[in-house]
């Protein structure tokens, strides 16, 4: 009675971790409380002793040897840049490893449920201060344009995604609800000022359509006229949109006379300079921690100095590309680090059956990372990790609920299990 009641109270405090979490996700800096929560819980689950099954999952060894070339870039780096700037937000991606864990049968509902309503309490949020007050992001929540620009864009997917898995199984009211909610979150995103990131997301849906609707011709062209219809409809209304899009080509003409203090000329001018520090030493980088004084360092002497006052229109944090950003810490061993997660990240869901989800979120977070450093968002990373926990999660269970359901309950005293033992051991 005794062993029963410790359980109990074991498993409802592990629950409230997750859902504390998935609340966690949006106010400013609140999540690193929300993770420190969800690494007790995992320690209290047993979770240590499941830790040899779990880096079977393709992304959690991408995760892990990703993490693993920033701390061995510390070995040619200067102990005093080691902590500055944000390039110890990638750590952030270790939330993985305890959440994908703790993820079992009985618990599921309670983390979609949670990571759903804390969704559209922030959706809501920026929706109101837009529409009221004309104001970018989530004051509420201190959050930029830029992680509500791409909170919505990954909305965008999940919804057109759940579209198109409803309508398989025959649930034609939730599949339209699903494209309703897309085509609103798509309408948010064009009234927020991150160019880049609805790029992406425009770029993404456009593939998806195409990968998913390849072999039907008639379905593939009636998809992109409607999308396409869609976008120019969205594009002309949007005021935001347009003086963005007019604000590309006077950023260039200012560029070009010497003016590089313009959200265009900033850009360009930043990652002239990081390719010009990748090319000094391209293997291994300036070690990690280093791009942020070597920019500031740099910009003195390289062309004459004609970036020099550059930190004046913007404090240096980072280079606004996933990939000179990388490429700066840590060179080529560490570009390749990335494409090997991105890699990771899409064999997970291909291993589940989810290729298309699969592509669309590993393309969106690439072509988010040509403008700017998508993985260092303190929010975005996690809540993509989450998603991608729970859709794996969802899809194992639902192909062997049975299976899945009696090694849950045969494995009373030693934690609850991570679904992909259920499936390794049979």
């Amino acid at each position: 009675m005794k062993d029963w009641f410790m359980q109990s109270w074991c498993e409802l405090l592990v629950r409230l971790a997750l859902v504390f979490f998935c609340f966690t996700l949006w106010p400013k800096g609140v999540i690193y409380w929300g993770m420190g929560v969800l690494v007790l819980a995992w320690l209290m689950d047993g979770g240590i002793s499941r830790f040899s099954s779990l880096v079977k999952e393709p992304l959690v060894v991408g995760i892990l040897l990703f993490c693993g070339v920033w701390m061995l870039g510390l070995l040619w780096s200067d102990f005093a840049a080691i902590f500055q700037g944000k390039w110890r937000k990638y750590f952030i991606l270790l939330t993985f490893i305890p959440l994908f864990s703790l993820l079992s049968k009985e618990r599921l509902p309670w983390v979609t449920g949670a990571l759903f309503c804390s969704y559209l309490g922030m959706v809501i949020s920026g929706s109101y201060q837009w529409a009221m007050q004309g104001m970018q992001g989530t004051p509420l929540f201190d959050m930029s344009y830029l992680s509500y620009s791409s909170a919505l864009g990954i909305g965008v997917i999940l919804a057109v995604f759940l579209g198109w898995e409803t309508l398989s199984r025959g649930k034609r009211l939730l599949s339209i609800l699903s494209w309703l909610m897309a085509m609103l979150l798509l309408f948010l995103q064009f009234n927020q000022s991150a160019r880049g990131i609805l790029f992406a997301t425009l770029v993404v849906l456009l593939l998806m359509i195409i990968l998913r609707y390849r072999a039907e011709w008639r379905t593939l062209v009636s998809g992109l006229i409607v999308i396409v219809t869609t976008i120019v409809l969205f594009a002309s209304s949007s005021d935001i949109f347009n003086d963005r899009l007019q604000q590309i080509g006077a950023d260039l003409q200012s560029f070009q006379q010497g003016d590089y203090q313009t959200s265009v000329g900033y850009r360009l001018a930043m990652w002239d300079v990081g390719l010009h520090g990748i090319a000094e030493h391209p293997l291994l980088g300036h070690g990690s921690g280093m791009a942020e004084k070597y920019f500031d360092d740099s910009i003195i002497t390289y062309k004459q100095g004609i970036y020099r006052n550059l930190p004046e229109f913007q404090k240096t944090a980072h280079f606004h590309n996933e990939l000179i950003e990388i490429g700066m810490h840590l060179g080529l061993l560490g570009v390749l680090a990335f494409v090997f997660l991105l890699w990771c990240w899409f064999q997970i869901f291909r291993q589940n059956r989810m290729t298309l989800l699969g592509s669309a979120i590993v393309c969106f977070i690439f072509i988010s990372g040509l403008t700017d450093t998508f993985l260092l968002y303190s929010r975005i990373p996690p809540f993509l990790l989450t998603v991608t926990a729970i859709a794996v999660c969802w899809q194992k269970y639902r192909e062997a609920p049975d299976r899945t359901g009696q090694e849950y309950t045969s494995n009373k005293g030693k934690g609850n299990q991570n679904p992909q033992i259920f499936l390794m051991s049979a």
